[in-house]
Formats: structure tokens, sequence, C-alpha cells
């Protein structure tokens, strides 16, 4: 578009166009200061919405992050306690109340549709014209590897803010000039020998005014951050303190178990109670909704969870099937794999000419890659204890959106917000499967039933697998055109599968939430605007196409495209989204295109990133530490191992794995190592990026090799993990994680390390056996 049509545009949004973008200048709202203050304990004050101190020098950090094994909590004290000067022995956390001022901006700009190398204006004003929308009505939530990027500076900022005041309340008290107090350990000291404890000074330094500005630490100068050190919860974890939600136990405490219809999407028909009603411990027997999509179902309330999981066995039900019924896997996979015919994908990246360049090439390779649902399976199965007394509510809950959460119960029991308390509890495995809230609603739901007892609702393995809200399938296509020389100069990659984005929107819609209700319409005017204005950033769900559009290679003409299908089958947020199909996808094809011009893997990709010098540093490390292009030893038995490579940005970081990989006499796939190297930015803690790189890699193996869900007449045919398995001990490889140094802005980690492992898996196949495999999971014929 001509810049004169763009000023036409611009200017023909009038009166209100103009106030929203001067309003869009101005900077954020704070986020040092709550709507409420704390909530305070015995001895304690709280010097902004983010640290309390105790009179016993206790310093509790307020954590509005859940954690579920990423080591979250840990990191984001650090940050904290790192420019307050803290004692890191006498640091602890505390969940923090829902307020504004814990709302997740970084997520919200991450989620827009830029290509990583496009800067400028456009995008540096649509991204803060987000970061100050999100700020007023966004959503608490712990998702998108986002926590430590959202947090690294108002952590800081809280912490120095809260220094700050010691320092002034100490030189009050000792009638001296701040600029001669200094702060060590948890203590303030003056040259004079004067010195005093955070607990001694807290009650004091909470009535300073709040600095309107400070100064933060270099890097030169960190004690804590940059440092291994041990998680916060480790002990707790160790000795059997530490509590997740089935770790709930309360006074009078009941348990439901309950039975939801088989087909996706199905409801209760009616159903006959009575012989369960008879059982021994058995309080209540009742049918529910299904919130949000979810199925339907009935649930048994009773004294212990295993007069409540066998009572619910006997509950005879007539099912209403719904629409899902007849729908198969084989159905799923032939519509999607239609719509790679289209021609009215949505267009997510392009540069060049690409028709122009397919059509002067001297060759061209094409093929069809295509992956399946994926079930979240957490260690931890879904359940929430409710309990409903007095016009309110409390809610013990292993969630990742607390605000959604509370919402939704609010929502099922008819009451305000703010009569709902939620109590939020470590998370035995999250994976995106807590960003929904179903089962909060459900266990909700049930609850009514019983006023004035708490109720645990916990759901069978069984129920978790068949009714989760799965990762997309996708397919995918591509060609690659090659010039007489052999090099790669036309990229094309359309995909086709649902879009979680307005599934979960329309979930999250039940909780009043108004940031969905806005995005959407947001939405709707983007994706109308999108051909006149040619903003990126703007249209369809970017998760979709996640790992295919925004990689860092230069290809001279390119296009990459995904067509929405809409489908009954619920899906949802998987660790690292799109990113966990797309990466297999396109590093799978880049391998192809290698091999097509006899290129070695490394060289080719190398090749391609020549303007990308962090990316290009990631892809060398791994080579080097790896031995890449040397001679590779035997398996333990005697079978011959290959090594295969893939390189890969999402959510900020730029992870490279080669796995070796060796076949068993039966076909069965080995990987005996990984190398990974990561650039993630800063390393505010290498042991938690090191592990979140091991279980990225754990995690993702477990989907190449096993992970499937199939779907025959809208009933999902696995049940538990005899036929849904994940890696074992046994089968887990060496890891070798090599961290980049770096003094960029920290970025995502807790999903990176996922994508890039099975199609390193795959290219090993490949170069071990000459077979290049397309589909997930893994299967050597």
């Amino acid at each position: 578009m001509n810049s004169r049509r763009r000023r036409i545009i611009l200017a023909s949004l009038g009166v209100t166009g103009a106030l929203v973008i001067g309003w869009s200048v101005l900077p954020p709202r704070q986020r040092m200061t709550p709507s409420k203050p704390l909530p305070l304990g015995p001895g304690q004050v709280a010097f902004n919405g983010w640290v309390k101190i105790s009179a016993d020098n206790q310093v509790l950090v307020m954590m509005p992050k859940s954690e579920m094994g990423q080591g979250v909590h840990t990191g984001l004290a650090m940050l904290l306690a790192e420019e307050l000067d803290a004692d890191w022995a006498q640091v602890s956390i505390e969940h923090s109340p829902i307020d504004g001022i814990y709302r997740n901006i970084a997520v919200a700009t991450d989620g827009l549709a830029f290509h990583p190398d496009q800067q400028g204006m456009v995008r540096d004003g649509v991204r803060r014209m987000t970061a100050k929308t999100v700020r007023e009505i966004g959503l608490m939530m712990t998702g998108g590897s986002s926590s430590i990027k959202d947090l690294w500076l108002p952590m800081r900022e809280a912490g120095a803010s809260a220094r700050a005041m010691l320092v002034a309340a100490a030189a009050q008290r000792w009638q001296v000039p701040a600029a001669q107090c200094r702060v060590e350990s948890g203590r303030v000291l003056h040259e004079s020998g004067n010195s005093a404890s955070f607990g001694e000074l807290a009650s004091d330094a909470a009535r300073q005014t709040l600095p309107a500005k400070v100064k933060l630490k270099e890097p030169a100068a960190f004690l804590l951050i940059g440092k291994p050190l041990r998680r916060i919860e480790a002990s707790s974890k160790q000795d059997g303190s530490a509590r997740f939600g089935i770790d709930v136990v309360l006074p009078g405490m009941v348990y439901a178990s309950v039975l939801m219809c088989p087909t996706l999407g199905g409801r209760v028909a009616s159903f006959d109670g009575s012989a369960a009603a008879k059982l021994t411990g058995v309080r209540k027997v009742l049918s529910f909704r299904g919130p949000g999509g979810s199925s339907g179902g009935v649930a048994v309330i009773a004294d212990t969870m295993f007069h409540a999981m066998r009572a619910v066995r006997e509950v005879k039900v007539a099912w209403d099937h719904g629409p899902a019924a007849g729908l198969s896997s084989a159905d799923v996979m032939r519509r999607l794999a239609g719509a790679l015919d289209r021609k009215d994908g949505f267009i997510y990246f392009e540069r060049g000419d690409v028709d122009a360049a397919f059509a002067s090439v001297a060759r061209t390779i094409s093929a069809d890659y295509s992956a399946p649902y994926l079930a979240h399976a957490t260690m931890e199965p879904i359940n929430c204890t409710v309990q409903v007394r007095d016009g309110a509510a409390t809610v013990w809950a292993s969630t990742q959106v607390p605000d959604v959460a509370r919402g939704v119960v609010a929502r099922v029991l008819g009451l305000a917000d703010e009569r709902v308390d939620m109590q939020v509890q470590l998370i035995g495995g999250g994976f995106g499967r807590r960003l929904d809230v179903d089962y909060v609603a459900q266990a909700a739901e049930i609850a009514k039933a019983v006023p004035g007892i708490p109720v645990q609702t916990i759901w069978s393995r069984e129920q978790d697998i068949a009714h989760d809200f799965y990762r997309p399938a996708c397919v995918s296509r591509f060609r690659a055109g090659l010039d007489p020389a052999g090099r790669t100069v036309a990229w094309s990659n359309v995909s086709a599968g649902q879009s979680i984005l307005p599934n979960v929107m329309s979930r999250y819609r039940d909780s009043g939430a108004l940031l969905p209700l806005l995005a959407k319409s947001q939405a709707a005017l983007a994706e109308a605007l999108h051909p006149w204005l040619k903003l990126p950033g703007v249209g369809p769900d970017k998760t979709t196409s996640d790992g295919a559009f925004d990689q860092p290679y230069e290809w001279p003409h390119a296009r990459v495209a995904h067509y929405k299908v809409d489908l009954p089958v619920p899906i949802g947020f998987w660790r690292s989204v799109g990113h966990s199909h797309q990466a297999f996808f396109k590093e799978s094809f880049v391998d192809e295109c290698a091999a097509a011009t006899g290129a070695d893997p490394v060289a080719y990709r190398a090749a391609l990133l020549q303007r990308h010098p962090r990316h290009l540093a990631v892809l060398r490390r791994v080579a080097e530490l790896s031995l890449w292009g040397q001679p590779l030893a035997a398996a333990p038995d005697g079978a011959p191992q290959a090594r295969g490579v893939a390189l890969h940005q999402s959510f900020g970081s730029t992870v490279a794995q080669v796995a070796e990989v060796s076949l068993a006499a039966d076909k069965t796939i080995r990987v005996h190592r990984v190398f990974c190297v990561v650039d993630c930015g800063f390393a505010v803690n290498p042991n938690l990026i090191a592990q979140q790189m091991e279980s990225g890699i754990v995690f993702g193996l477990s989907a190449a090799l096993y992970g499937q869900i199939d779907i025959v007449n809208g009933q999902v045919q696995q049940s538990n993990f005899h036929n849904h398995p994940v890696l074992r001990l046994a089968d887990c490889p060496r890891i070798v994680t090599d961290i980049m140094p770096s003094k960029e802005h920290p970025e995502g980690v807790g999903e990176p390390g996922v994508p890039p492992i099975a199609p390193a898996v795959a290219n090993a196949l490949f170069a071990l056996t000459g077979q290049r495999l397309r589909a997930l999971p893994l299967k050597i014929a």
C-alpha cells in the first residue's frame, strides 16, 4: 500500500482514532501499587504490590505466576531479592491476590504476528498499544514462556523501590545522608558502624514515599541473578510438605468422582443414580452440564474418593452423543488434507515474488507432513476443591489463570467475583491444560449441590485423557525451488488445522473476563482491515502458524500461509503450541532440501543464516558440542547410530539440538544422546534453564515417539498410559545442555526445548535408514 492510501485510511478513523492514538502514546499504567492494600499477617508491612517484610526479617515476594515445575517462583524471587539486596535464605513466596498490576503483558505483545526480523514504527506502535490495553483489561496468566520476560523489570523495580525506602528509613533514624548508607544481605549499614536489619526498619520504611524512579543494578553488580541457585520450593518437595491441588485436605471435606459422556461434547439425556445412592458413603448423585463446550456427565459425592469412584460406575446413563458422534481421525485428516488445495489461506509471511521465482527455478521438490491430536496427560490428575458457604465460595485450584477461574466460579454460582476466594496451588504439570477452566466450573457446579461442605472433585486418568482440550491435528505442504546451482531460492508452505485462540476465547467468555470479548472484536476488525492496511500483526490466530512463518532462514522468495478448519474436537494450548508440530514440518523439510542439493544439513542451514549471527552461533555451537561430521560409534548393542540436527526459534529463544539415534532389531527407535544449545538472552538461573531444556526434550520425545489421540465415532480411543505412553526413565537419553552467554533481555525457556527434538530425531532416522518420516508419531516401516 502506498503511503497516501495509508494516510487517507488513518485519517478516516476521525476523532475516535485520534483519541486512541493519543492514549496509546502515554505510558502504561503503573505496576507497583495494587488497587487494594495487600493482606498482612502479624508483624508484616507491604512496600508495594510485590514485596512484604516481616519483623522477623522474612522477605515475602508476592507471586502472581503459577509454579508447575518450571521454576518460575525461584527465578522471579531472584529478580526482586537481587535489587532488594535481601538475604536469599530469608526469602519466601506468597501467592498474590488478583489485581490489575499482575496482568501478563508480555504474553499478549509476543502474540502479535510480526516476524522476529521486522522492526520499525508500525511494530513498536502496535506493541505499545497492546501493552496498554492488556494492562487495563488483560489476564493474570502463566503461559507462553513469558513469566520472566513479563516481570523482568517490575520485580526488579519493586525490589529496588523497597530497598530505597529501607535506606531512607535508616538514614532518617540515624540522622545521616542516605547516600552514606549501603545494603548488604538483608541489612542496612552506615559507615559509622550503625546497622539495622530489614525487620527492624520495616515498619518505618513502609511509611516512606514510594520512589517515582529507581536505578537498577548493572549486570556486573549482580549477586543472585545469573547464579545457579537452588529452587525455592525444593525442600518442601523433598520433605513432602509442598501442596499441590490434589493434596488439599480440609475439615469435613468430601470427594466427587465424575463420569462424562464418552463422545466429545456430548451430554446427559437421562440417568438413574438409585443404585449408586444406596452404596456406603455416598452423599449425592447428580448430573452436570459440560462447561465451555466440554462433555456433560454425572458425579457422585461421597465420604472418600474410593467410595465416589466405586459408586459412579453404578450410575446408569443415557447419553446424548451430540454432533461429534460420527467423527473419526481419518475424517479429520481427510478434511485437513483437502484444505491444502484451497487458495484462501491467511498469509502470515511473504518475501519477494514467490510465483515468479518458482516459474524460473531449475528444480522443484515438495512434500506433505502431518501431526495428530495430542493430550496433555499431566502427572497430577485434573482436580479442584470448592466450598460454597454463606453467599461466597473458596476455591483451591491448580490453575494457570486464577482470574478466569474465579470468574467462571462466580458465574456458575451467581456470585460477584469478589465473593470468590481463589487459593492457587502448586501444579503437578500444566503444559497449557490448566489454561482452561472447565474442571473448575465443573467442580463449582458439583459443590453447589452440598452447600457448606468442601468438595474435592478428581478425574480418573481415563476421564482426563478422554476429555482433554487437545493439541490440534495439523497438516502442512511444502515446495522449494532450486536454481541451476542447487541453491534454494523459493520457499512455499501452507498448513491447515483448527485455530486454538477462538476456541479458548469462547470458553473464557463464560468467565465474564473482558479481554477475550474485546480481543474477539479487535480480531474481527483487524481481519477486515488487513487486506487494506497490510499490517503484519493483525489478522487470524498467530498460534496456527507459529514455527512456520517466524523463522530466521533467509529464503530470497518465501510465502507462508495457514488455512483454518473448524472441527467439533475441543482443542487448547499445548506446550509450545503451534511450534510443537510446525517445527517438525519445517526442520524436516529443510533437511529434505539439504539432501536434495547434496549439502551437509548443518552447512545448508548455516548458509541461510548469514544475516542472523545469534542463530548461526547456536547452530555452530551444537555442531561443535556434538562432534558433528565425525564418525559416530555404534550403540551399546552394536547397532549403528546416526545424528540429526534441528534449529528452531520460539518464544524469543533459539534452540539447536542434535540427536544420536539407533534402531533396535524390532525397529524400535532409540535416542541415546541429545545435545542442546539455547540462546535465551540473559540467563537468570542456569540451573532452571538446563532443567527446562531437559524437560522439554523428554516431553517432546514422548510426543515424537508415542503421542497420538485417535477418535472413532467421536470417542477418544486412548484411556491411560498403557495405550498413551510417555517416555520412561530407562528410555531417556543423556542430555547435554549448553547456554549461550548473552546480555540481551531474557526470553522464554519453558517451551523452546520441545519443538526441535522431533525433527532432530526424524532427520537422524533419515541419515540412518534413508526413510523420510513425514508423520508423527515417528514409526519406521
